[in-house]
């Protein structure tokens, strides 16, 4: 396929380009700062201003598919108003840049894969969620609501649109894993608050193959939880990264404290979803990890 792809040098982008290109498709990468040097036969990179138009706009016309991962990371900084709004542009405004290359394209692309979150269904206790379920009130429930309503409106030129409302992804060089090893590792590890909170989480390889899987299948359409199919609290998170390190979990961060220390950005973790997958194993997708320890036993060596 020929595939454009926004969010590209990400932690889930990287690792996704690396499997497309394995594959032999053809990428074409919109990237916010000066386009890097290496050049690749089925790879390019094109310099993006979102809310302009520019020549990054005819790289959609005639490809198979566009995929939008791109977005300022959630938990890079303590959320104040203009970072809040950082996160919410930074999704919004490039999603509807993107539609609006859509509109423009003569020849459309097939569909448009959306990065969401499971944000979306906002904080829960022990009920389970799918992808049927309400959307929250929280900020970020807002956020990914907005977001997703910008994608769905490339439903309106033919395109499939498919919102992949991630969970927590567990993979070695970045995402929850780089913040939470090493205080284990220094035999400073625990849950944060009561421990009592879901945690929905997807080890990266499944989460690049549930990607790849949707992009192959025709029907897979609308939002889809890319989440293991096994969540758990984050007590027995815990404790199982500690099993698999060989450390113990025993050093809770009270719940006073991180929101003395992270402001309104600790209600993210402080509180929980237990999300299932219920759409991806409805289409047929095979959970290559779908238990936690397997899944971090196979990152090994942390």
């Amino acid at each position: 396929m020929r595939l454009v792809i926004a969010g590209g040098t990400g932690f889930i982008g990287s690792a996704l380009c690396t499997k497309l290109l394995d594959q032999g498709h053809s990428l074409t990468l919109l990237t916010r700062s000066q386009s890097p040097s290496s050049v690749s036969p089925n790879r390019k990179w094109i310099t993006w201003e979102p809310g302009s138009v520019g020549v990054w706009e005819q790289a959609v016309d005639g490809v198979d598919g566009v995929i939008h991962l791109a977005g300022e990371p959630i938990a890079a900084k303590r959320w104040t108003e203009a970072q809040k709004e950082k996160i919410r542009s930074s999704r919004i405004n490039t999603t509807r840049a993107l539609v609006a290359a859509i509109a423009k394209a003569k020849e459309k692309p097939k569909f448009l894969l959306n990065s969401s979150a499971t944000g979306y269904y906002g904080p829960h206790g022990d009920e389970t969620l799918a992808e049927e379920s309400e959307p929250g009130k929280d900020f970020l429930s807002r956020v990914c609501t907005d977001w997703e309503a910008e994608a769905r409106k490339a439903e309106g030129y033919g395109l499939r649109v498919i919102r992949l409302r991630t969970g927590i992804v567990l993979g070695k060089g970045g995402g929850a894993l780089s913040k939470m090893v090493p205080p284990f590792k220094l035999f400073a590890g625990g849950p944060l608050g009561t421990g009592n909170q879901w945690m929905s989480w997807i080890q990266l390889e499944d989460e690049i193959g549930l990607i790849l899987f949707l992009l192959e299948h025709p029907n897979a359409n609308g939002a889809v939880n890319a989440t293991a199919p096994n969540p758990v609290t984050m007590k027995e998170f815990c404790k199982t990264l500690g099993r698999v390190l060989r450390r113990p979990s025993w050093a809770p961060v009270p719940s006073f404290a991180l929101r003395l220390l992270l402001g309104e950005m600790a209600d993210m973790l402080l509180t929980g979803q237990r999300v299932l997958p219920a759409e991806a194993q409805k289409l047929g997708y095979s959970f290559r990890y779908p238990t936690l320890y397997e899944a971090l036993q196979a990152l090994m060596p942390l």
